[in-house]
């Protein structure tokens, strides 16, 4: 008997795999997901997985007419391989965590009657989700009162490195592994300020931007730490002490782990607006600010500088739960 893990497309959405699994040790595990996205990037020679499996699909939103069509049929044909898994590997569970690389094992797991544990990251369901609510055994939401569990599955690390904030001696700039132009060119915009209060600058610039914001930095003449994909993420959240970032649900509660006092800039365009509810989540509860892209003031990101962090630090330490991840490990281990 086998779990059976997919979803993803993008790594807000295999962070929570990733974590969970940790606490799998014991356990056949299997991973279903997409040619497209990032999945191949984070699983396919992850050797805590016996088996990986990488369909050809693609999302369905945001498609003219004919390419649902095209969407929706190579959909059909991953929905029939991944029966063929599911009784292949003697599926138990299914543990999907959503995006549209999950949609064919997510069917299949509700054709063949496997339980079907589902993990909505965000504020704003998910199309997806949303669809499937109604046949999942157990559905997981940290911002659903009715969620067997709240606590969102963070890595312990993040954890392990929170601390109070009082002075802003080192600032991150994160807008993901693909990187944010309105979070770099804010970051660029405000840096000779920054310089003139020695405070050190972390930036995740995108994997297909280092080299130009780099040179910004440069010709600046501004020392900056610059990189687009990394795992040591926990390490740069550590070491910041205020941060700008996207509000993806993972990088929103790492940081929140972290107690890492943040300006959120949501993505502008994300489905159903999540990026938005996921950071006014934390807004509506004094522990972050929140500006909207095409609302950026250099002035108003720079007097947070002067802003009270230690209350936003010790909030954010009280309102994360621990074992986000252990708890969902036990749900899936018991099915």
């Amino acid at each position: 008997m086998s779990i059976v893990m997919t979803g993803g497309g993008t790594g807000g959405h295999l962070a929570i795999i990733k974590a969970v699994k940790e606490h799998l040790n014991d356990e056949e595990l299997i991973y279903i997901g997409s040619t497209k996205g990032q999945d191949k990037q984070w699983f396919e020679h992850d050797d805590d997985f016996s088996h990986t499996y990488f369909f050809e699909t693609r999302g369905v939103v945001n498609q003219g007419a004919l390419g649902k069509v095209k969407s929706l049929l190579m959909m059909a044909k991953a929905t029939l391989q991944a029966i063929k898994l599911l009784r292949k590997h003697k599926a138990k569970v299914v543990f999907s965590v959503g995006g549209f690389s999950a949609a064919a094992t997510a069917f299949a797991a509700k054709i063949l009657r496997v339980p079907l544990v589902i993990h909505e990251q965000n504020a704003a369901l998910g199309s997806l989700n949303k669809l499937l609510k109604p046949y999942a055994t157990e559905f997981i939401s940290s911002y659903l009162d009715e969620s067997p569990i709240k606590a969102y599955p963070i890595k312990q690390v993040f954890f392990e490195n929170a601390r109070i904030r009082d002075r802003v001696g080192t600032i991150i700039f994160l807008g993901g592994s693909q990187g944010a132009k309105a979070i770099n060119d804010l970051a660029l915009q405000i840096a000779p300020q920054l310089k003139e209060r020695s405070i050190k600058i972390i930036h995740q610039a995108g994997q297909n931007n280092i080299d130009e914001v780099q040179k910004a930095y440069d010709e600046l003449g501004i020392e900056a730490e610059v990189f687009g994909f990394t795992d040591k993420l926990a390490d740069y959240m550590n070491e910041a002490d205020l941060a700008i970032a996207r509000a993806g649900a993972s990088t929103l509660w790492e940081l929140s782990a972290t107690a890492l006092p943040t300006l959120y800039i949501p993505y502008p365009y994300a489905a159903s607006d999540h990026q938005y509810h996921n950071a006014q989540f934390l807004v509506e509860k004094d522990l972050a600010w929140i500006m909207r892209e095409n609302e950026i003031d250099t002035q108003k990101v720079l007097s947070l500088l002067d802003e009270n962090l230690a209350d936003k630090s010790k909030g954010l330490m009280q309102i994360v739960e621990k074992n986000g991840s252990e708890k969902i490990a036990d749900v899936l281990t018991q099915m």
